[in-house]
């Protein structure tokens, strides 16, 4: 049968389940049939039946629909027959868009989570903002009533008052004599004055005695051991003392909620997919599991900014893409992350015609390699400063119109959302592209302890994993659409998060998490290699 005729039965029997094809979507399922030179009939029957049960928002498909279903089948295949040429690490491979991520809220009352079904809107309304703060809360609070020191025990007849750490709504302050412990956000509410508030009601607080919970707990606690970070307006923190006269809670105390483990996190949740990568059984899951202990060549290089516009930088990739064409196995995912362009791309911004070409000349570049064009897929991952509608987070992929061109020379390029996640077999990575470092250390209320660490990407990262957040900045500071910000989230704790800063390229292991920044490579020449079976990150960069 023709590559013509194929093409248009293709297109027929799309047609007569009710779907369109955009041209993406066309190749994706083009691709997926050449795997079965004898049997396209049945193998497009096959992916026909799998689309239908997906729910999706329109009768027009496009190729991330049908990539999204061609893995599930390819990954399916790989259960019945290992050694069937279709099967590679791109089966192994999926991607999370933000915008697809499923929303998850918390019943303090039946103590479980449920998944909100209702319609997402862009321009929320007013209760979404204050629901943002409320599920923040709420998921935190959950898990910090798990953690043994701050639940107090039912028939430990001998713990007073003094020892125990369960916290006290604010509300309950009023009356209350000697130390107490309290969770809640940091919030300006009047200028120049901050208070800490929960859901019952808010409190001033002095933050100008407070330690680190390290220190307290070496004493009280046996080196239970709660990392700092930087306290910035919106965190959600722990704090000891006790209320003055004059209505102001000292501080003495003050901390992150501390973190739980990944494994117990899950067993807690009952099968919800948090991730968005779907839900398999164990019996999958194990033996996923075991297919990615022996993924022993599968590799991640992942660049940030890549200015297209820069020579220097373009001549820089191509160094790069040389010398791993030349491995005896090239890297399996190569990620891009913005900023795509040296200057940002606002309202004074009117080349993005030559940004186009720009694309162009990468996607020719990256055919001139044939083995990692044939073998290696490629994601795109807009930055800060990247086209777009605003620079709010979660941000959408990048333009069609930037991106069409290159999409002709590599078919398979994903362009994906910032921030984005990626499942590898049973491995969750998490994908941010942020100058996040600096406005941390700009927005901090006190300066960070020095008790564990006086590196600020090992507070960075302290941050974000015990906020269970990736940008848990003030809302003036970085904008958040607020029925999305659930896409922000971390938890449970995912196994790696790559964070995209043009700060200093650093790596750092943390309670399991891998945590890394590749640096900036147009400016440094910086970039990271990962290896997810063994979870070792390479930190490199090109000869100057």
């Amino acid at each position: 049968m023709g590559a013509g005729e194929i093409r248009r039965r293709v297109q027929k029997k799309f047609k007569l389940r009710g779907f369109t094809l955009k041209v993406d979507a066309l190749e994706e399922a083009l691709s997926f049939l050449s795997n079965f030179q004898d049997a396209e009939d049945e193998a497009l029957d096959l992916l026909l039946d799998e689309i239908d049960k997906e729910s999706l928002k329109s009768s027009i498909l496009d190729g991330e629909a049908v990539r999204r279903v061609v893995n599930l089948l390819l990954e399916a295949e790989t259960a019945v027959d290992p050694t069937s040429p279709a099967v590679s690490s791109r089966s192994a491979l999926r991607v999370i868009d933000a915008f697809v991520i499923p929303r998850f809220c918390y019943d303090p009352i039946k103590q479980v989570f449920y998944e909100y079904i209702g319609k997402l809107s862009i321009h929320g309304e007013a209760t979404d903002k204050s629901a943002l703060y409320k599920d923040r809360y709420q998921l935190l609070l959950q898990r910090l009533t798990r953690d043994k020191y701050f639940s107090k025990p039912v028939f430990d007849a001998e713990m007073v008052d003094s020892e125990s750490c369960e916290i006290t709504p604010i509300q309950s302050l009023i009356g209350c004599i000697g130390r107490r412990w309290l969770m809640g956000v940091i919030s300006q509410l009047e200028e120049g004055h901050f208070y800490l508030e929960d859901l019952t009601a808010a409190i001033p607080i002095d933050l100008a005695n407070a330690i680190s919970f390290l220190h307290f707990f070496h004493v009280l606690m046996n080196l239970h051991k709660i990392t700092s970070g930087f306290f910035v307006e919106n965190t959600l923190i722990v704090a000891e003392g006790e209320l003055l006269s004059n209505g102001i809670f000292k501080v003495n105390t003050c901390g992150f909620p501390p973190l739980e483990d990944r494994d117990d996190s899950l067993s807690l949740l009952m099968g919800l997919d948090f991730f968005g990568g779907g839900v398999v059984s164990t019996e999958e899951n194990l033996r996923m599991s075991a297919m990615e202990k022996k993924a022993v060549n599968d590799m991640f290089v992942i660049l940030s900014d890549v200015w297209l516009d820069n020579e220097e930088a373009m001549e820089k990739l191509s160094v790069v893409l040389d010398g791993y064409e030349t491995l005896e196995v090239v890297p399996s995912l190569f990620v891009l992350m913005g900023n795509f362009c040296s200057r940002p791309c606002n309202l004074s911004f009117h080349s993005f015609s030559n940004l186009r070409m720009q694309f162009e000349k990468l996607g020719e570049m990256i055919k001139a390699h044939p083995r990692i064009n044939e073998q290696s897929r490629f994601l795109f991952i807009p930055g800060p400063d990247d086209a777009g509608p605003a620079k709010v987070l979660p941000r959408c992929a990048l333009p069609n119109y930037l991106i069409e061109e290159l999409h002709k020379h590599i078919p398979t390029a994903i362009f994906s959302s910032n921030p984005c996640r990626v499942k590898f077999y049973t491995q969750e990575i998490v994908f941010f592209r942020q100058d996040l470092l600096y406005r941390m250390r700009r927005s901090s209320l006190i300066p960070p302890s020095s008790e564990e660490t006086t590196d600020p990407f090992e507070h960075l990262v302290a941050t974000i994993t015990h906020q269970s957040h990736l940008c848990p900045l003030p809302l003036t500071v970085q904008p958040i659409i607020w029925n999305y910000d659930h896409c922000l989230r971390l938890y449970p704790t995912p196994h790696t998060i790559v964070l995209g800063d043009k700060s200093e390229q650093k790596a750092f292991k943390y309670t399991g998490i891998t945590c890394f920044n590749p640096g900036s490579f147009s400016s440094d020449s910086t970039f990271a290699a990962y290896r997810p079976c063994t979870h070792e990150v390479e930190l490199s960069a090109l000869e100057s």
